[in-house]
């Protein structure tokens, strides 16, 4: 493919939805964005909204949106030829229902955006490492000279992006998002890994697997898909690709694969080609590394501004970050990790370990968290989950139940032997306790780096 870096500017606005009438259900980040987007492009909009007002409500009603606010009533639907799903609308919730019912056709965001989009993009999905991967791929086409951005999931909006004249995006796509889209056709797709996760809001594993198949539903011959070929579910999913597959793995690479020769990444898709050596051993950014190169090489960019962009890149936020050391023990934030499948990803090959874990469970078996016990010296339960998780370890290793994550923090570090590692894997979504896994990191940090001074002082 050519690469152009010039950036072009904004891409004129070209009433692309005219004619269309479109009810927005939800008015977080990308419901906003939707409706401002439709609006801006000729659809006449109105947002239906649970709560009694929401952030930027008059924001958009200057746009001549009209804001209904306080619950979904069966009337928002009168005279709309399109519903636009919000991420967070479970896809049982009643609006939804109803617009089935009536004939009605359900989009998701990422449609508004696939349908102004002239850039090519890379779209990426998977239980764990989304965001990394997405970041590391825009990293990579900016080190290749693109006027690149990171878009979707990750926090701005593909419906935004589509529209400020990108040569190229990366393109972050959770499963609430791909199972209502209609018009996604990424240059390249990838799917990172597959593992029980959202099971509330998709009713069960098997539809939360087919949503992350959705990914590739529309590439065609001349398109590439980026499979895992350590990931059982997920090598199964990928096979099915209707284009070319390309694979990434934590070992050595075959022919047309990229993957780890020793600590080094290495890609044999073209002859061999080093890319260099990840600035963490961290088994998930070891192999987000390795998706993120081989999505960015079958884009099209060269070896060496791939081997740049991993060089530039670093973890994100709370994804196993250092965040304090207390004596000799030493306390790590993966609060990112919401669920089983990344919980177990944070513990690998560690030891010594105090795990604080628990929070709202999606409707998710915890019970493979026991795999980990030879890791751990305790756990710390908090949360909804907290009452399953101390089951799971009683008799197993030391546990105890916290009713704050400033509890949980010195719970851990009592129970820490010397030399010793608290971890915030909690397995779980945040909402029964905080805002997000944000202002969740966020406070064990703040409560580690918090520890009385003669606490620290201590035989540790």
């Amino acid at each position: 493919m050519r690469l152009d870096g010039r950036q072009r500017g904004a891409v004129k606005r070209t009433k692309a939805f005219a004619g269309e009438r479109v009810l927005v259900v939800g008015l977080g980040v990308a419901g906003r964005a939707a409706a401002r987007v439709l609006a801006e492009e000729g659809a006449e909009v109105r947002v239906t909204e649970e709560r009694p007002e929401a952030a930027g409500a008059e924001e958009i009603r200057d746009l001549g949106v009209d804001v209904l606010t306080g619950g979904h009533e069966p009337r928002h639907l009168d005279g709309v030829t399109a519903v636009v799903a919000s991420p967070g609308v479970p896809e049982g919730a009643p609006v939804l229902r109803w617009a089935a019912d009536r004939g009605i056709a359900i989009w998701s965001e990422l449609d508004v955006g696939a349908r102004l989009c002239h850039a090519p993009y890379v779209a990426v999905t998977g239980t764990n490492g989304k965001s990394t991967t997405t970041m590391m791929v825009a990293t990579m086409m900016r080190a290749a000279g693109l006027d690149a951005s990171a878009c979707g999931n990750i926090g701005h909006a593909f419906s935004l992006a589509a529209r400020e004249g990108h040569a190229a995006l990366a393109v972050e796509a959770s499963s609430f998002q791909l199972r209502f889209h209609h018009w996604l056709h990424p240059r390249v797709s990838v799917l990172l890994n597959v593992a029980p996760d959202h099971i509330d809001w998709h009713g069960s594993f098997e539809h939360y697997a087919e949503a992350k198949a959705r990914i590739y539903e529309l590439q065609g011959e001349n398109a590439v898909h980026v499979g895992n070929a350590d990931d059982d579910r997920g090598r199964e999913i990928s096979a099915a690709a209707p284009c070319r597959v390309v694979w990434f793995r934590m070992g050595s690479p075959g022919e047309g694969e990229v993957g780890f020769v020793g600590r080094e990444l290495v890609a044999r898709m073209d002859g061999e080609a080093p890319l260099g050596v990840p600035v963490s051993d961290a088994a998930g950014f070891r192999a987000d590394a390795a998706a993120a190169a081989a999505a960015a090489l079958s884009f099209g960019l060269p070896a060496g501004a791939v081997a740049e962009g991993l060089r530039r890149m670093r973890p994100l936020p709370h994804r196993g970050e250092e965040v304090a050391r207390v004596g000799t023990v030493t306390f790590l934030d993966d609060s990112k990790a919401t669920n089983v499948h990344a919980a177990l990803h944070a513990l690998a090959g560690r030891r010594d370990v105090v795990l604080i874990a628990g929070g709202m469970a999606k409707g998710v078996d915890l019970a493979p968290l026991v795999e980990a016990t030879p890791a751990l010296a305790g756990v710390v339960a908090v949360g909804e989950a907290a009452p399953e998780i101390a089951m799971l370890f009683e008799s197993k290793v030391p546990v105890s139940k916290a009713g704050s994550i400033e509890e949980a923090v010195r719970e851990a570090f009592e129970l820490a032997p010397h030399g010793g590692t608290v971890l915030l894997a909690p397995a779980c979504a945040s909402w029964d306790m905080f805002r997000d896994y944000v202002e969740r990191g966020e406070r064990f940090a703040k409560a580690a780096r918090g520890l009385p001074k003669e606490i620290s002082d201590g035989p540790r």
